[in-house]
């Protein structure tokens, strides 16, 4: 196999519910992503981001990373991770300090930011992110970027995204049994949200939505900033889980019914002799319409309980925010992603729903994705994922050369003075 530190590479690895999936990329020259691996496996061992089972997990992600690296011809040595679950929880903090010099410098910034976080936390829990939201210098407010602004005082406006170390440290385990260090681990609403929003919709406040297997990531921003996370134990699952009931069907069977009837590219129909729903043939006169009728009822049910469920936790979060005096208004309204979310007439429903626009979040482009993949949606949090570790990538590399060029004109001085 190929040598990993003769090319830049990143990895992206997602555990989900129903699947897990990896995607390898290769930044190029121009600080573009190459796909050129990619590893799929359908989860075991672990329901709503809580492993149950660390065996089953552990050889879900053997399986997916094999075939990742087999199809990019590498060894895969550590990933960036998503993660999400009912026990990650968020808090906006914020940290004062005095100007020394009366002019904001990088160390006040810091230091600001340090004693934002320096606050009390969830019982158990771990920080899992820092996020600078924007800074007050004196009466000033909202600046993005302070550094070199003169005044008295600043404050540092603070996002804290927390979990809960038994969460983290299980799922640590799991990729430790496969050999794997985790580069950084990331909430996987955020990483989604990198996927499918843009600037201007996070400026003018935005919903994020991304409805799995086993639950819903939502993240909020207003003013181009992250105001509220949220994760919601309910999603695809259930609707997958009345179909099994309501048609005597394995839940493997349902899920196959939701998804060839959700992706439009056939129809179902009912058998009444054998009492059998299919899932991969069109309609006929001989089918029983009332079933086939039964089961986009059952679709259109649960799919509109779900989006009136995240409709009251929207709700909750706007109240919070007007209350505070703070923008609260979602005018770019609601921006839906994620495996489940590809439903028919789901972006009407929604619309009425929540009284505000509603569109599909289409993942990124990434140079050699769409020759593999025919579904994006399933793919949002891993694609989110490449994009973070892209920039972090850069980041480091800019470190390390600034490092070089400070290193060398050192050495120069130091050959200068021994002449």
């Amino acid at each position: 196999m190929i040598n990993l530190t003769k090319k830049k590479i990143i990895v992206g690895l997602d555990i989900g519910t129903t699947k897990t999936s990896v995607l390898i990329g290769e930044i190029s020259d121009k600080n573009t992503i190459n796909i050129i691996g990619i590893g799929y496996c359908l989860s075991n061992g672990i329901n709503k981001g809580k492993i149950d089972n660390l065996d089953d997990i552990t050889q879900c992600i053997k399986k997916s990373i094999n075939q990742a690296e087999k199809m990019a011809n590498l060894h895969i040595t550590s990933v960036y991770l998503s993660l999400s679950t009912t026990d990650i929880s968020c808090q906006n903090e914020i940290g004062i300090i005095p100007l020394n010099n009366n002019v904001v410098t990088k160390d006040d910034i810091k230091h600001a930011i340090y004693i934002a976080k320096s606050v009390k936390i969830k019982n158990q829990h771990d920080i899992l992110h820092i996020i600078p939201k924007k800074y007050d210098i004196d009466k000033q407010r909202g600046v993005i970027d302070p550094i070199g602004l003169s005044g008295k005082r600043i404050q540092a406006n603070v996002h804290l995204i927390t979990c809960h170390k038994d969460v983290k440290n299980n799922i640590f385990a799991a990729l430790e049994n496969c050999g794997l260090n985790v580069e950084k681990l990331i909430f996987s609403g955020l990483s989604s949200s990198t996927s499918v929003l843009t600037t201007e919709e996070k400026e003018l406040g935005v919903c994020m939505l991304d409805i799995g297997g086993g639950i819903i990531d939502m993240a909020i921003y207003i003013n181009g900033v992250l105001e509220h996370i949220h994760v919601i134990p309910y999603a695809g699952d259930i609707v997958t889980n009345d179909i099994a009931y309501a048609f005597k069907v394995s839940k493997i069977h349902a899920e196959k019914i939701k998804t060839q009837y959700t992706s439009n590219k056939s129809k179902i129909s009912y058998n009444n002799k054998n009492n059998y729903i299919s899932a991969n043939i069109n309609y006929s006169e001989n089918n029983n319409q009332e079933q086939v009728k039964k089961l986009m009822s059952i679709i259109k049910s649960r799919y509109i309980e779900l989006l009136k469920l995240v409709n009251h936790e929207i709700r909750k979060i706007q109240e919070k925010l007007y209350q505070k005096g703070m923008d609260y208004e979602l005018k770019s309204g609601i921006v839906l992603t994620g495996g489940a979310s590809k439903i028919d007439s789901l972006v009407s429903y929604g619309e009425k729903i929540f009284n505000m626009p509603v569109r599909i979040g289409i993942p990124n482009t990434l140079n050699g994705l769409e020759a593999h993949i025919n579904n994006k949606l399933y793919y949002s949090t891993v694609i989110g994922l490449l994009h973070y570790a892209k920039e972090n990538y850069i980041h480091q590399e800019v470190t390390i050369n600034k490092k070089k060029v400070v290193g060398k004109f050192l050495n120069n001085i130091i050959g200068f003075f021994k002449k």
